[in-house]
């Protein structure tokens, strides 16, 4: 059985420093890693209790020339890769890597939607790893958000490329609406129109923790940065929105208390 189509199946970390990355995010959200040949390059696979949640790999010379930072990439899961390539084209999106394979692994692209946020696509060669963990796992990425530049004109391309649907708008006042998506009925994202002092939309990826305040400890104890939070949204969750010591936005969300 393939993974769900729409559904996010992978999470990569492109970073500058891979042995720094490593010790760090082992120490903030739990990992241990293990550094593979998988996919040729050395690649690292994060896991908690034997089960992988993550990758991480060097960020490749193409996109350093092109000057992408170091960055958090979600994996979601299509039927065929290279349709969905050619429709993110005909959408107004852009293909930055073209449909290849990962040996034994699986096929991806990564693409661009029309407004410069990016994200990937991809499908398992043979079968989904493993069910997926109940919300709010510790130790897994447990919410999407995109900060797009327009969120209204942006939900249209995912949800023509995969199916998403709107859920329920939350009034963030005079930062607008804060538009929620769900997948196959649960909600597992949002989106909103970034402030002007951000300078260019993206992805932002959350890990689920069991304390928000012991995991924005570790988060400064290991070199990163708190850019927002704690804050409590709502529902009761306390997150955190954070900056790993390479530059890569990550965010955290958990209990208090």
């Amino acid at each position: 059985m393939t993974a769900p189509h729409g559904a996010f199946v992978w999470y990569e970390l492109m970073t500058t420093d891979e042995p720094a990355a490593r010790d760090f995010y082992s120490h903030v959200a739990g990992w241990s890693a293990q550094v593979t040949d998988i996919a040729g390059p050395p690649y690292t696979l994060f896991s908690v209790a034997d089960a992988p949640v993550a990758g991480m790999m060097d960020l490749p010379a193409d996109a350093r020339a092109r000057g992408v930072p170091p960055c958090w990439v979600g994996y979601v899961g299509v039927d065929d890769v290279d349709a969905s390539a050619a429709q993110a084209k005909a959408l107004g999106g852009t293909v930055h890597v073209e449909p290849r394979d990962i040996p034994n692994v699986g096929r991806f692209a990564m693409i661009q939607d029309p407004q410069g946020a990016s994200i990937a696509v991809f499908r398992f060669l043979t079968a989904c790893p493993a069910a997926p963990p109940a919300m709010g796992t510790p130790g897994q990425f447990g919410w999407h958000e995109l900060m797009a530049v327009d969120w209204t004109t942006a939900f249209p391309f995912y949800a023509e490329m995969f199916g998403w649907q709107k859920s329920t708008p939350v009034d963030m006042g005079p930062m607008g609406t804060y538009q929620l998506f769900a997948i196959g009925g649960q909600d597992v994202g949002g989106m909103m129109s970034k402030p002007p002092a951000i300078p260019v939309p993206f992805w932002l990826y959350y890990i689920n923790v069991a304390n928000i305040d012991d995991a924005i400890a570790r988060v400064v104890d290991g070199g990163g940065q708190v850019l927002n939070g704690p804050m409590q949204v709502p529902g009761g969750t306390w997150i955190a929105q954070c900056r790993d010591p390479q530059g890569a936005m990550f965010a955290m969300a958990g209990s208090r208390g």
